[in-house]
């Protein structure tokens, strides 16, 4: 059985990134911390691994993906509100992130995002269940 997620991706420049993703309220363990890589802590057992793009390719065959060119994967998260999904996405407009779209209400779920200092879309969610609990 899985215990644990790691979600890869690649940054440029791996000491902005850490500065971008500490301004939303990440945190990162030392023990997986060099100049090369950094584990971001998002949740128990949910963990981002940014490694600079040369460490990155040394883990697939195939070329790396610009992802302010092109999609290469969602990541999404699920916050217990609309303010804190609202909170986020300001706090990573303020570290040189950018919103993608305008927020959207879909009834059982608010939904906004925003993309990274390397054009990764994070998707940001409050699922109206979980908010009315």
């Amino acid at each position: 059985m899985v215990t644990d997620i790691f979600v890869n991706l690649p940054v440029r420049n791996l000491q902005q990134s850490i500065a971008f993703f500490t301004r939303l309220g990440f945190t990162f363990n030392p023990e997986y911390t060099d100049e090369t890589a950094t584990c971001m802590v998002v949740a128990e057992h949910i963990y981002v691994m940014l490694l600079v793009e040369e460490k990155f390719q040394g883990f697939t065959p195939k070329p790396l993906c610009d992802a302010r060119k092109a999609t290469e994967v969602l990541v999404c998260l699920s916050l217990p509100d609309r303010a804190e999904v609202d909170g986020m996405v300001e706090k990573a407009v303020a570290a040189g992130g950018r919103t993608y779209h305008e927020p959207q209400d879909h009834g059982f779920m608010y939904q906004h995002g925003f993309e990274d200092l390397d054009g990764h879309i994070w998707e940001l969610v409050a699922m109206a269940q979980a908010a009315e609990q």
